[in-house]
């Protein structure tokens, strides 16, 4: 196991993403902010840069990197449920619910609170309201963003979203 912290800075089309490491795992991913690279480039972080590099370069639809566990069961199977949804697709609050065997309230408060946006992808978890929230980076703009940026790198075939 590695012993360092790490902090990687990561220039994409919507700002910066930091990437925390400790150990052998990820320990948190922001959207925006102004935290510079620190401690030792590990491989975990390394791998992380290539990954959410490929991503924004439309190479890459689904992440895997080693993640910092969540204390509660709930919180692991909503966790489980938004990673499941498709690069490219949404679900509604009320569907992954369903889906989950949880509540639309308690899929808000996942998203809201989920270290790893992007890479556990609650951007993909959207409104029936019409009114979007998103807690990373620009909020509703970066989650629009984030969804047409999916929606412009499927293959058209897959593309099923009426305008």
């Amino acid at each position: 196991m590695q012993d360092a912290n790490a902090i990687a800075r990561v220039e994409t089309p919507i700002g910066p993403v930091i990437v925390r490491a400790t150990g052998d795992v990820l320990t948190g991913v922001r959207i925006g902010g102004s935290a510079q690279a620190s401690g030792a480039q590990t491989p975990l972080i390394i791998e992380a840069i290539r990954q959410i590099t490929a991503y924004f370069d439309g190479q890459l639809t689904d992440f895997n990197l080693p993640l910092q566990g969540l204390d509660t069961e709930e919180g692991r199977t909503l966790r489980a449920g938004i990673a499941s949804i498709p690069y490219g697709q949404t679900l509604t609050y009320g569907a992954l619910a369903s889906q989950t065997g949880s509540v639309a309230r308690a899929v808000g408060q996942a998203c809201k609170t989920n270290a790893f946006p992007l890479i556990i992808p609650c951007h993909r978890v959207i409104s029936t309201s019409g009114r979007e929230y998103y807690s990373a980076g620009d909020g509703p703009r970066t989650k629009s963003w984030l969804l047409d940026f999916e929606y412009d790198h499927l293959p058209a075939e897959q593309r099923t979203r009426l305008i």
